[in-house]
């Protein structure tokens, strides 16, 4: 056994063997990666998902379908679907079996890695979630159809969720920003700017994407520290 794994608590080992078997069963898409001290802190890696409209539902999987929740995950309420669509970019570049997530939502909207944008050929901004104004757009192919979205695809800016309690614990309030530190043997990152998305249902969870969890290596991270971020102080000379 490696040292990492030996200087891992045994709640900590068993957090990373469940992250490992549930991103291998369900391809990824926001799953707790590592739990670290008091508070309960999850940092889950986000692959590329979609969220969908009730009308695109049916447009990409037929009239009157509604999406079947699969697994859910980790903030209650919301569930990987069974259903997956294919998203086709510019030249037809396409990444097939993206899945969705649910419940639907108002707009659709395509949330991808920076890795996943280059291979679609889509130069998708960094965005929180909601704020698709000016973004690009795609093509869902569903098996009963397709939809083109005029807008929509972002590259997910981290962030992380919080209950009031938690927002008290670390000093910070709905729309500041936090730092998370992430130490592995090889791979230690630093990561700023993640938006605080205080809401009273939270539970504390950071979200990264898969990029991100691959520079820090995060299934194998000894440990993981989550602080307000300070001001920035910039002079003027």
């Amino acid at each position: 056994m490696s040292t990492a794994l030996h200087q891992l608590d045994p709640s900590a080992l068993e957090s990373l063997v469940r992250a490992a078997v549930q991103r291998a069963l369900t391809g990824g898409e926001a799953t707790p990666g590592i739990v670290s001290n008091k508070p309960n802190l999850v940092v889950s890696i986000s692959a590329r998902h979609i969220h969908l409209t009730d009308e695109h539902v049916e447009k990409l999987f037929g009239p009157g379908k509604k999406l079947s929740p699969e697994k859910g995950l980790y903030q209650d309420g919301f569930f990987a679907a069974a259903e997956t669509v294919m998203i086709v970019g510019p030249r037809r570049r396409m990444l097939p079996n993206v899945r969705v997530l649910g419940p639907t939502r108002k707009f659709s909207q395509v949330e991808l890695a920076y890795t996943d944008a280059i291979s679609l050929g889509i130069d998708a901004p960094v965005r929180h979630s909601g704020d698709i104004a000016n973004t690009p757009g795609c093509v869902l192919v569903g098996p009963a159809g397709a939809v083109e979205l005029s807008s929509g695809v972002i590259r997910a800016a981290r962030h992380v969720h919080m209950g009031p309690k938690d927002c008290a614990f670390y000093g910070v309030k709905n729309g500041d920003f936090m730092s998370l530190a992430v130490k592995s043997h090889q791979c230690s990152v630093t990561f700023e700017d993640l938006l605080v998305r205080e809401d009273a249902a939270a539970k504390l969870e950071v979200h990264i994407d898969t990029d991100e969890g691959n520079a820090c290596d995060l299934d194998r991270a000894i440990s993981i520290e989550l602080k307000k971020q300070q001001p920035c102080k910039c002079h003027d000379h």
